[in-house]
Parts: structure tokens; sequence; C-alpha cells
């Protein structure tokens, strides 16, 4: 069972306790605090609807990750229609539009919200994938990434040590058959970001404000095992960076 967040200098312990290590300890959160917040029954409504353990289907699942304004949107859609697939996102529309109750939480209820998301999202996956490829934005590396990078303190350095149990995925959390992580010039990410000029998440806001943080995500990502991801440059024309995902599709998934 998950534990309160001990207060202090954030470490690796509480890393490990801000992620939920499965879906019978989200759902524990979850109802924890139902009581006082209906939405939090709401999405445990849903996740009891999900069979446990989901299994893909014979169509490959392909995950996009990295911070906003990376291209996971345009790629994502571009690879969509490229490979006539099935694009679905984390957390999933049926609970996104719950993400700002959750964001003012604190972060053990929070971070069960997102976890959560996951593994509805997994049983959308275990469908699509038996009808078409899946392709999808975010999944449970960012839930991890995130949280670990904001529940350590100071550099990299400080992050838990690599192989760590944080960075395993899940093991009751179907799997996908890649993972791509888009990245781009720190000064490139923040000029797109102003382009776009959309209202920022407390999160982005960080790592805008924080280059730590920023770069404890990152490496968070990088570290990450069991599927780990690919890293792609996504700075060049989105014509190339879609020609090297293409490339790495073809070379870890059968169609």
């Amino acid at each position: 069972m998950l534990g309160r967040c001990a207060p202090g200098s954030p470490g690796p312990r509480s890393a490990v306790r801000a992620l939920p290590p499965s879906a019978s300890a989200l759902r524990q959160r979850l109802r924890q605090c139902a009581e006082r917040i209906p939405e939090a029954e709401a999405v445990l409504d849903l996740l009891e609807k999900c069979p446990e353990h989901q299994k893909k289907g014979s169509f490959p699942v392909i995950v996009f990750e990295g911070l906003d304004a990376t291209g996971k949107t345009t790629v994502t859609q571009a690879v969509k229609d490229t490979l006539n697939g099935i694009l679905l996102r984390s957390p999933p529309a049926c609970i996104s539009q719950w993400r700002t109750v959750f964001d003012d939480e604190r972060t053990p209820i929070k971070r069960a919200f997102y976890a959560a998301g996951n593994y509805i999202l997994a049983s959308e996956i275990a469908k699509a994938s038996t009808q078409a490829p899946v392709i999808i934005d975010r999944y449970w590396h960012s839930t991890a990434a995130y949280a670990i990078a904001t529940e350590t303190s100071g550099e990299v350095q400080d992050l838990p040590p690599a192989q760590d149990e944080v960075y395993q995925w899940p093991e009751d959390l179907l799997k996908p058959d890649l993972v791509l992580l888009l990245t781009v010039d720190p000064e490139e990410r923040v000029r797109r970001l102003q382009h776009r000029g959309l209202e920022k998440t407390k999160e982005e806001a960080e790592l805008e404000a924080n280059s730590l943080f920023r770069q404890r995500v990152e490496e968070s990502y990088r570290r990450m095992v069991n599927p780990a991801c690919q890293e792609v440059d996504a700075s060049p024309s989105k014509e190339e960076v879609l020609k090297t995902v293409l490339q790495l599709i073809k070379k870890h998934c059968t169609f």
C-alpha cells in the first residue's frame, strides 16, 4: 500500500511511494479519497470495469513520450495516418476532464489519478490492437518520469540510481511494443511553446522555470526499462522526424 510522502527532503524512497506499484494499490488510494473527491469515485468505477492483466492484440502498440512541444501531437497523427492506425492518449478521454481537479491534490492522489488513467487506457489498447496498429500519446513512462522528477530534489545525480525499482514497468500493466522518446534542444522547445501560446500546466511551468527539473524528467525517461525508450531527435523537419520514426517502427515491430 502506498504511504503518504514523508516530510522533509524528497528522495528515492518518496519517489517510489509516489508511484502506485499496481492496479490494486491505486484502487486503494482512490477509495481513501473518494468520499472527499467525487471524481475519484468516478475514476474508480471506470477502473473497476477494466479486466486485470490486459493482453494486446496482434497489431503493434507504439508509444510516443517526451516533454510538451517536442512534436508528439504532430508525429503521432502522422504515424497514425501513415499506418492507418488508431490514436489514443493518456489520460484517456473518459477521465481527462478531471485533470485539473487532481492536479490540485497532494502528490499521492494526483499520481494515483494518472496511474489509473494508464490502466483504463490499457483496456482501450487491448481492444484497439486487435483491429489496427495503435499509436499512443504518452503512457506509463510519463507518469513515472514526472513523479520521479517531482519527488527528487537537486540535480540528475540525485535521482534514484539506475536499475532502481522505480524505473520498472508495472507487472500488471499492458506493455507496448515500442516506446519512442522525442527530444529537442531546450531553447527550441521553449520557442515552440511560445509559438503555441497555450495555457501551461503547473509541471510545464516548472519545466520552463527550473532547468534541473527538466533534466531530471528527461533522465528519468532514459532510465526506464522493460520497455526502455528509444530516443529520437525531433529537432529536424516534420518529414525527417517521421522518416526516422517509421524506420524504427519497421525495425522493432512486426505487422
